[in-house]
């Protein structure tokens, strides 16, 4: 066949196919939007994750928290709010206590004003949630360190009170004085706390057998404890915890805390992960009020102190440039007589713990390792220079 004919006869072939391809429908113009609405997308886990938490309620400045609080005036703690001496409210609406004070001295530092603060009243609960998700600027709210929650809640400033768990009888009920001698009885206990996996251990490591009777906030807790016919035999916390309750029982010298210590409780204030200077911040503050302590500074003198010393050491710690010096840069961001702030306002930890916690207090609790490391306690802070 001449070669003429064969490129006609390709040529028809190819004009086919292209009119054949020319007849395949268009694809499909409907908009995304009703797509989307025809067949939902499933969701991914960490677009559920994300909607099952509440996010911060403004916009950071993207400059870090220590701007956001200035930004914004005002301090927002995260506290318990029903723990007589830690948080609690006065006869006058006013939140007070050991925590509460330290809320307020991290305030005073970054304010200037220990007043500027929100309390949060948070249940054992809440707290790991509102501190990640940002609705809190620091938690201090009785919550023990430890390395789950180092990991994944938050970063742990200095511990403010050395605690230990310990159990808690009514001596007119209960003929116990020892851990042993409570085998087979109901223990009132907080959901969400260390202090529910220490029980059980505590009870594996005595050989004996402890029911735990759960509930999810202390006020519950301590009103099935002290029931007339309470379904618990005992009730069980850190020892600061079960003494701030007892004292406000109708008889609290019919309870006794036993003298078993079931568990070490570092309790401090946690900042949420991923700012160091806001850590640096809560930190120092912490540091400064027991500095504070060991050079014998008070609200009383800070401020006569501070103009009339000639002690360099005391000088930088108060803002004070010593002669021949340049002026001391902490590398907090914050003014440079923030110290004196704190304690002319809130006062150093001797004065917090005294007002609260303290021989004059109902609650009269003992500092022991809550002393400086001078008095064989284990306070101790690192040098401000």
């Amino acid at each position: 066949m001449p070669r003429s004919v064969l490129s006609i006869i390709g040529l028809v072939v190819l004009a086919l196919v292209v009119t054949a391809c020319g007849d395949t429908p268009p694809p499909s113009t409907t908009p995304a939007s009703e797509s989307a609405a025809e067949s939902p997308a499933e969701e991914s886990p960490a677009e559920t994750a994300a909607e099952s938490v509440t996010p911060s309620e403004e916009p950071s400045t993207g400059e870090g928290r220590l701007a956001d609080v200035q930004e914004r005036g005002e301090l927002r703690c995260g506290i318990n709010g029903t723990l007589p001496g830690f948080s609690v409210l006065d006869a006058d609406g006013n939140t007070v206590g050991f925590d509460a004070d330290f809320c307020r001295a991290i305030a005073a530092a970054v304010l200037g004003d220990s007043e500027a603060v929100e309390f949060r009243e948070l249940t054992a609960d809440q707290r790991s949630t509102a501190l990640q998700t940002g609705e809190i600027d620091v938690l201090i709210r009785n919550t023990t360190w430890t390395v789950s929650r180092d990991t994944s809640w938050g970063l742990f400033a200095p511990t403010t009170f050395y605690d230990g768990q310990a159990i808690m009888v009514n001596s007119t009920q209960v003929d116990a004085t020892s851990i042993e001698e409570l085998d087979g009885a109901d223990v009132c206990v907080l959901t969400g706390t260390t202090t529910e996996q220490n029980l059980q251990d505590a009870a594996t490591n005595a050989g004996i057998e402890l029911n735990p009777q759960t509930f999810p906030e202390a006020p519950d807790l301590y009103d099935a404890y002290t029931a007339e016919n309470s379904i618990c035999d005992a009730a069980t916390s850190d020892r600061s915890q079960l003494t701030a309750q007892r004292s406000g029982f109708e008889s609290p010298d019919d309870h006794l805390i036993l003298d078993d210590v079931l568990s070490k409780e570092p309790l401090g204030p946690v900042v949420p992960l991923g700012d160091d200077q806001w850590f640096n911040v809560v930190k120092w503050v912490v540091y400064a009020s027991i500095e504070a302590e060991e050079l014998e500074i008070t609200s009383e003198n800070v401020e006569d102190t501070a103009a009339s010393t000639e002690n360099p050491v005391v000088q930088r710690f108060l803002g004070v440039t010593p002669e021949g010096e340049e002026p001391f840069e902490s590398g907090l961001g914050l003014e440079p007589d923030w110290v004196v702030a704190v304690i002319s306002q809130v006062g150093n930890y001797a004065e917090i713990y005294d007002r609260n916690l303290g021989p004059e207090t109902p609650i009269a609790l003992e500092r022991g390792l809550n002393s400086l490391w001078t008095d064989d306690g284990l306070l101790y802070a690192p040098p401000y220079r």
